[in-house]
């Protein structure tokens, strides 16, 4: 490059590199920078559909990547857990007891929303009419009754007879509770609430509690998230979306998540400043632009077209 464009260009670069980055730290430029391009993405988002803009392949690709195979090891369970032990501790320092959490009121409204679900009155239908369950009554009986000091043939009876009487009273017991699944859940909700309402949450939930709950959590995502059942629930979650907002431009689909042209700008406006002021401070705007202006400017197509410029500009003045 002749030594004129070389001046012309290093020039040029820095004016280039100062402009943008006035634009980006000045908070009335940003201001305008962010309106101006929101307002350029909303008049493009109006008549793009969203299966146009990225296809459904695509989302699922991008799906099964962060649920399926991005690992879940290391960092991300210790600092799940580093939270759970903080936020436990914030809850166990301000002596935070259950209607701190849960109003009795709302509990009630919460309970019997739960107790009407027809989800819950199979559940505790197929608990009270499994065998498993009948079992169990007649074996905590059985405890109840010690004949290991009668002589081994009283014994036997004894056990056959308290068996029996179980068996017979639990079949009797579970079959009445049965016809009424949904008020035993209200009734067990509300003996929790009442039972715990007064204590602070560290007398009903230890700190091993919370992180026991987090490794069981881990250890099923990670399971789950393999199985082919759940991949293809995903699968068909992202079908679900397409298929219903396929053809829905972006701004519209933007305005059914609630979010509009005045709440793509606050946020831009609340974490963009800050951010660009520190990063600004640091001199990593300036290195951005450089990096990203200076090839062109030290480039043949900018001494090309400088070159062309002058013998235009020669060309006229002959005339």
């Amino acid at each position: 490059m002749p030594t004129d464009s070389a001046d012309l260009a290093a020039r040029l670069l820095e004016a280039h590199i100062d402009f943008e980055r006035r634009r980006l730290t000045d908070p009335a430029a940003f201001n305008a920078l962010v309106q101006e391009e929101i307002d350029a993405f909303l008049a493009v988002a109006d008549d793009l559909p969203l299966e146009v803009a990225v296809s459904r392949d695509l989302v699922k690709a991008v799906a099964r990547k962060y649920t399926v195979a991005f690992p879940v090891e290391g960092a991300i369970p210790e600092l799940v857990g580093t939270v759970a032990a903080r936020l436990y501790a914030y809850s166990v320092a301000h002596d935070t007891t259950l209607p701190d959490v849960l109003d009795r009121r709302r509990f009630e409204e919460l309970a019997t929303g739960v107790a009407d679900l027809g989800l819950s009155r199979r559940v505790v239908q197929r608990v009270l009419s499994s065998p498993a369950t009948e079992d169990a009554c007649v074996e905590a009986v059985q405890r109840a009754v010690d004949s290991s000091r009668l002589p081994e043939r009283a014994a036997k009876v004894v056990d056959t007879v308290v068996e029996h009487i179980a068996r017979r009273g639990a079949q009797r017991v579970l079959a009445a509770n049965r016809v009424e699944a949904d008020h035993l859940v209200l009734d067990a909700a509300r003996e929790v609430w009442l039972a715990g309402a007064d204590q602070p949450v560290r007398a009903v939930l230890s700190d091993a509690d919370v992180e026991d709950t987090v490794v069981l959590a881990f250890e099923f995502w990670r399971s789950f998230r393999e199985t082919t059942f759940f991949q293809g629930l995903l699968d068909e979650g992202v079908d679900e979306v397409f298929n219903a907002y396929g053809d829905t431009p972006l701004a519209e689909l933007l305005d059914e998540l609630g979010l509009g042209r005045e709440d793509l700008v606050e946020e831009a406006m609340r974490f963009g400043p800050p951010v660009l002021e520190q990063l600004d401070a640091d001199g990593v705007i300036e290195q951005a632009l450089r990096r990203r202006l200076e090839p062109f400017y030290r480039s043949a197509d900018f001494a090309a077209t400088v070159g062309e410029s002058a013998l235009r500009e020669r060309s006229n003045g002959d005339r």
